[in-house]
């Protein structure tokens, strides 16, 4: 990423929501603040309950020119619509999704594994996602250190993402060496997500 050029804003839908409720929050973080993509990242395997949302989800985001990516689903995002999908598993899946999704956003997380996020990229990866970045309870401990996007963010043309546990701090750290912060929980679980969103971000101004 150029010197002093913001990251963008990828917001990551909650793993549960209330179609009720959730479609109006969204909409007014998007219009509060200049967002890249949307990632519907549900955690249920119900495929009408995943249809509904991803609907309600997409026509809320493409209203606001967002474009919207579906995690792991990948037949479901040409279902609904979307403009590509998010794999989980890095570097595993791109070379044949991008074959059967050529115009489609692919996007990988690579964990905090350097050389995932390379075969990921060269296998044709839109962008390339490490973290958690922050300090959580989930998983084994692991963390995608600062190094490793200093590092890719000098060398490599493939965008990165950094998400997982944001602060301000993480985010005035790594402002610099990242192209893209995905936001999710950190807002989502907070009584206005909005307000939230813009406190976390005040450290790029």
């Amino acid at each position: 990423m150029a010197e002093n050029e913001r990251p963008q804003i990828y917001l990551v839908s909650p793993s549960e929501m209330d179609l009720e409720v959730f479609p109006d929050r969204l909409a007014a973080v998007l219009d509060a603040v200049d967002v890249a993509c949307l990632r519907i990242a549900l955690a249920t395997s119900d495929e009408d309950r995943i249809l509904r949302a991803g609907d309600v989800l997409r026509q809320v985001a493409h209203a606001r020119d967002v474009a919207v990516v579906i995690e792991r689903h990948i037949l479901l995002a040409e279902r609904l619509g979307l403009d590509g999908v998010h794999l989980t598993d890095g570097a595993r899946s791109v070379r044949k999704v991008r074959k059967d999704m050529p115009d489609a956003i692919i996007g990988a997380h690579c964990g905090i594994t350097r050389h995932e996020g390379l075969s990921a990229g060269e296998a044709g990866a839109d962008y390339v996602c490490f973290g958690p970045i922050g300090t959580t309870p989930l998983g084994d401990g692991s963390r995608a250190e600062f190094d490793l996007f200093e590092w890719w963010s000098e060398i490599i043309e493939v965008p990165v993402v950094a998400e997982g546990a944001l602060t301000t701090e993480l985010v005035e750290k790594f402002g610099p060496v990242t192209d893209f912060f995905a936001i999710g929980e950190e807002i989502w679980s907070q009584e206005n997500p909005t307000s939230a969103l813009k406190a976390l971000l005040a450290p790029l101004g």
